[in-house]
């Protein structure tokens, strides 16, 4: 299995899901209930209901996963959960109020720009409704009244991808950022240029993948000296991948976050290797903290950030983690 790279003062959580679903998909703003299933250990507490608001785009597989660790600890804790998501941070906001308006017993939610939540996150806390944060987000967090945090560093992800590359000669990196404002990415291109000064940021488009491949193809021709390229989500990297193919380039490749096709790659050798945050873990953990405040008082992460990640894979491990992949839970 991957090995673990903690963060000082950083706290594991161990989890071990009761019930395996099937993968589902985000669903831009529309607000969906998972609903208990069959079989399996359900709690007999009272049921509550959770809203999470996430900053999912469009297509991003890595959502689905969130989506489905946060089912799975909804089914066991007996939660009724209430999905929905917005790329847009004004209308992920507009998501957080409905929640507020509706009632709910807490709301777990993506800080990814953090200025246009902080104020409708303020009401909610204001008004008795606990708040978990997760994924991005994570040096905002406590300060707009978050409990506590699940994710990765997303500046020390960077540093590890810096010092892997750095220790394998890489001199002029492109880091392919495909959402712009997004604090979290912007933090991992950080720690990646912390370890090698000579780093260059790529903006592209994330929502249209025709236009990330076109833009890093031309980055990649007139930038004949880059030696490496970052995508910072298995989509994108992907698309980075046949584009890198497609111009003949020979810069290595390399990656965060995961899912069953680019661990493929990276047995294959497409890709050097990534950086996992476990997005399953994520959402699992962000709702059962939800869960352990309503029936216990338990504050998990004793008001620190839990940490998911960073967990290095590459060809070494790729393979041990590719059947978890390939059923949509890493």
């Amino acid at each position: 299995m991957a090995k673990f790279s903690w963060h000082r003062g950083a706290i594991a959580l161990a989890i071990v899901p009761l019930l395996t679903l099937a993968a589902c998909s985000s669903s831009g703003g529309k607000t969906e209930t998972a609903t208990s299933g069959e079989g399996g250990q359900v709690s007999d507490t009272a049921r509550i209901k959770v809203a999470m608001i996430t900053h999912a785009a469009a297509g991003d597989t890595f959502w689905d996963i969130v989506r489905k660790g946060a089912e799975t600890a909804a089914k066991k804790d007996n939660v009724e959960l209430l999905y929905s998501g917005d790329a847009e941070g004004g209308r992920q906001a507009q998501l957080v109020q409905q929640a507020i308006d509706q009632k709910v017993d807490g709301i777990v939610l993506t800080l990814a720009k953090p200025e246009a939540l902080k104020d409708v996150v303020k009401e909610a806390t204001d008004a008795g409704i606990p708040v978990v944060s997760f994924n991005a987000g994570e040096d905002q967090s406590k300060a707009l009244g978050a409990f506590t945090h699940f994710g990765q560093s997303d500046k020390l992800a960077g540093v590890t991808v810096g010092q892997r590359l750095a220790s394998e000669g890489v001199k002029h990196p492109i880091c392919v950022i495909q959402e712009q404002g997004h604090v979290g990415l912007e933090n991992r291109c950080a720690g990646v240029k912390e370890n090698v000064p000579g780093t260059e940021i790529l903006n592209v488009n994330g929502a249209d993948m025709t236009s990330v491949s076109s833009t890093v193809s031309a980055k990649l021709q007139s930038t004949p000296d880059a030696d490496a390229i970052i995508g910072l989500g298995a989509p994108f990297t992907l698309t980075i991948v046949k584009a890198v193919k497609e111009t003949g380039s020979k810069v290595k490749v390399a990656s965060f976050d995961l899912n069953g096709e680019l661990a493929k790659a990276i047995e294959d050798g497409s890709i050097a290797f990534t950086v996992d945050q476990q997005p399953y873990l994520q959402g699992y953990g962000s709702v059962d903290a939800i869960w352990l405040g309503k029936v216990g008082g338990f504050k998990v992460g004793g008001g620190q950030q839990v940490y998911t990640g960073p967990a290095v894979i590459d060809k070494s491990n790729a393979a041990d983690v590719l059947k978890f992949a390939e059923q949509g839970i890493r």
